[in-house]
């Protein structure tokens, strides 16, 4: 290889290598942040089916306090059936894919049956029918919300179970992205490298040039003293 082609080289290399580095790590680094974004939002989904799932078992929990207190606990049932409906206009916003939206079917369809038979356990209280609301409480009661309960523990399983995946496809990334830096490491290595030796070759070249260019040395001329 010429000098020219060698210098030439060694530009080519001393622009595209540090263009080649910047460029994947940028890859690696973006890659890596939408893998982090997923993570964080499959946790807010999953937070949200569980606040949901906890905001059903304590509607439940103060319905049965009002029955057996004769309606002392009626106002926490209120505030906590307005926290469920809540929760559950949240979780439609927020959880959009068909399998989400078939668990939260499912759990409105409870919601609304056991709100329904909890009106009518409610008005058996005012009237003084104790032993009524207790039956409706310890039958079809249970019934509904184990049906809505089913469905808020299906969809918070599920929320896990879609985390869990997300968590491991952003370890992967993360993996993949460290390799990728590390490759570009030893590229740029041997970038530094190939560079020295271009520029060691091109010194080597300059300094024969110049000891083929310098003019000999004069050597003298005469006859020695004593012989004219």
């Amino acid at each position: 290889m010429t000098i020219r082609a060698k210098l030439y080289a060694a530009i080519v290399m001393t622009v595209l290598g540090p263009v080649v580095i910047v460029a994947v790590a940028l890859g690696s680094m973006s890659a890596l942040d939408d893998r982090m974004s997923d993570v964080e939002k499959r946790a807010a989904r999953r937070a949200t089916a569980l606040d949901l799932k906890y905001a059903v078992t304590d509607l439940n929990g103060w319905q049965t306090a009002y029955g057996y207190d004769n309606g002392a606990s009626r106002p926490q049932f209120e505030a906590s059936k307005v926290a469920v409906q809540r929760q559950l206009a949240a979780a439609r916003r927020a959880l959009t894919d068909p399998q989400e939206r078939a668990q939260l079917a499912r759990l409105d369809a409870g919601l609304r049956g056991f709100l329904a038979l909890d009106d009518v356990a409610y008005t058996a209280l005012r009237r003084g029918r104790t032993e009524r609301v207790r039956q409706i409480f310890l039958g079809p009661e249970i019934t509904r919300f184990q049906a809505m309960a089913g469905a808020a523990a299906a969809l918070a399983s599920y929320e896990a179970r879609q985390a869990a995946v997300t968590q491991r496809d952003a370890e992967r990334e993360r993996r993949d992205a460290r390799r990728r830096l590390v490759a570009v490491g030893l590229g740029a290595a041997v970038l530094i490298v190939l560079l020295l030796l271009t520029a060691q070759d091109v010194a080597r070249a300059a300094l024969e040039r110049r000891d083929e260019a310098a003019p000999a040395p004069a050597t003298g001329s005469g006859t020695p003293p004593g012989q004219a």
